[in-house]
């Protein structure tokens, strides 16, 4: 009997090895494959991550990039940043030029727009009498302005002849750029500086005209003939073109400045007559203007910003 339980107890010992045997053994196996398996996983994202970065691109001898995925993913972000500039400065521009004067508008109603309505009522006034033969001479005796005049008598006639519009032009286009001009300036700047800046403008282009003549032919296309002091010199778009480039200077609208001036070199490059070299020399003006007004304003916020130092 006790040969027989020690047979017995040694067939169970020897059961239970082996089973503990195979046991580890399809552990280990089990381990292998999935440690095989975790390596062609890692091969893969390697592979996948130098795909995102550019690192599986050739490279050059010099250490380089080919060209390749890299420019054209470089010349994309350059293209959405640009896209995204013109973008955002369209739309400052039109927060700054539109939608501000709108809500003045809003704000003032009717009243906003005063000087708009007679500038552009004086300009049909004084289009209608100049066709007739007695408003021809009212005409020339207040805003009649030519170079060969006395300069204080140009002087005197200069803020009528703003507003005495030339007959050989298409009066109602100037007179919707000229109510256009007006109402936003007179929105954006109020009256006194619109006008300000309208005369002082269309008083550079006429002074330049003598400065000009004075200098006479040549000096690589500066000077001009005395012929062209008999030229008229009267209208309103001198003053257009000032005011459009004064909001752009002081509203920082590089769209606005870039469409009055380009269309205003352009024209000077097609029709180079005296028209042309006014409304250029009423760009630089307003340049001018809009610059010296940026620095006064500068200089008055620091100034109101500045501490109080108490008296003694």
């Amino acid at each position: 009997m006790q040969a027989l339980f020690g047979l017995v107890h040694d067939l169970m010992v020897r059961g239970h090895t082996d089973a503990l045997m195979g046991t580890i053994a399809r552990r280990r196996e089990r381990e292998g494959v999935d440690r095989q398996m975790s390596q062609v996983a890692g091969v893969g994202h390697d592979v996948l991550e130098g795909d995102r970065t550019g690192e599986g691109e050739p490279v050059g001898e010099d250490g380089s990039r080919a060209e390749g995925g890299g420019v054209t993913g470089r010349v994309r972000a350059a293209l959405s940043w640009f896209a995204r500039f013109v973008w955002s400065t369209i739309v400052g521009e039109w927060r700054g030029i539109v939608v501000a004067p709108l809500r003045e508008l809003v704000h003032r109603r009717l009243g906003g727009l005063s000087l708009a309505f007679v500038a552009t009522f004086a300009v049909i006034f004084f289009h209608a009498i100049h066709v007739t033969p007695s408003g021809a001479v009212v005409v020339r005796l207040l805003g009649e302005v030519r170079a060969d005049l006395p300069l204080p008598l140009a002087l005197l006639r200069t803020p009528v002849s703003l507003f005495v519009p030339a007959l050989d032009l298409p009066v109602w286009a100037g007179i919707t750029q000229l109510f256009l001009a007006f109402a936003l300036a007179e929105l954006s700047l109020g009256r006194a500086r619109t006008l300000m800046v309208a005369y002082a403008t269309t008083l550079a282009g006429t002074l330049s005209v003598r400065v000009m003549i004075a200098i006479g032919p040549g000096w690589w296309g500066l000077g001009l003939p005395p012929e062209i002091g008999q030229v008229l010199d009267t209208g309103p778009s001198a003053a257009v073109v000032g005011l459009f480039s004064y909001l752009a200077v002081v509203r920082r609208a590089p769209v606005l400045f870039a469409f009055t001036g380009g269309s205003m070199v352009l024209e000077c490059l097609v029709k180079p007559n005296l028209a042309a070299r006014e409304h250029l020399i009423a760009i630089a003006a307003a340049i001018v203007l809009g610059l010296c007004h940026g620095r006064f304003r500068t200089r008055t916020e620091a100034a109101d910003e500045a501490p109080v130092r108490p008296g003694p």
